[in-house]
């Protein structure tokens, strides 16, 4: 038998998939989401994997099919000609900034936009956080062919 390593503080699913550390596999629950349920908000206390569930999101969004290898969404998904397409995915991760100083949270909002409206050659900017999302949104499902339902993915992760 061999032996895993525990993931103590690991919240990123590649690098448990990648590096031997022991996965519980909970990609059942990720199938049940994506293929059963309507746009959901999901509130943990902390430490209760929010990040690790999210990151699986992510990855399985992204279409990084070898990463499920031997897990039970490979073949929940078999035969699905759809599964395993990349979509775009949108993090906004609010960790590690100081939000004692009061423009933080717009200036990471700021950035992670800006990131996202580079990669997709987008040249007027809106006027709004919110305008700019949506202008984004629908730039992604143009560029991509993709319907904008829930395979669009948008995670928020704060600590």
């Amino acid at each position: 038998m061999m032996e895993r390593k525990l993931p103590l503080g690991i919240q990123g699913f590649v690098k448990l998939r990648t590096s031997g550390f022991l996965y519980v596999d909970k990609t059942e629950y990720i199938y049940r989401l994506v293929h059963e349920s309507v746009p959901f908000f999901l509130s943990r206390p902390r430490r209760f994997g929010k990040s690790l569930l999210l990151n699986t999101l992510k990855a399985y969004w992204e279409g990084k099919k070898e990463l499920f290898s031997g897990l039970d969404i490979e073949r929940l998904e078999e035969g699905n000609e759809d599964a395993w397409k990349a979509h775009p995915v949108f993090c906004f991760d609010f960790n590690g900034a100081n939000y004692q100083i009061v423009s933080s949270l717009e200036d990471i909002i700021d950035e992670h936009l800006r990131r996202w409206e580079r990669e997709y050659a987008i040249s007027v900017i809106a006027a709004s956080p919110g305008e700019r999302f949506r202008n984004l949104i629908m730039e992604a499902v143009k560029q991509t062919g993709l319907k904008k339902h829930r395979r669009i993915l948008v995670t928020l992760v704060v600590s």
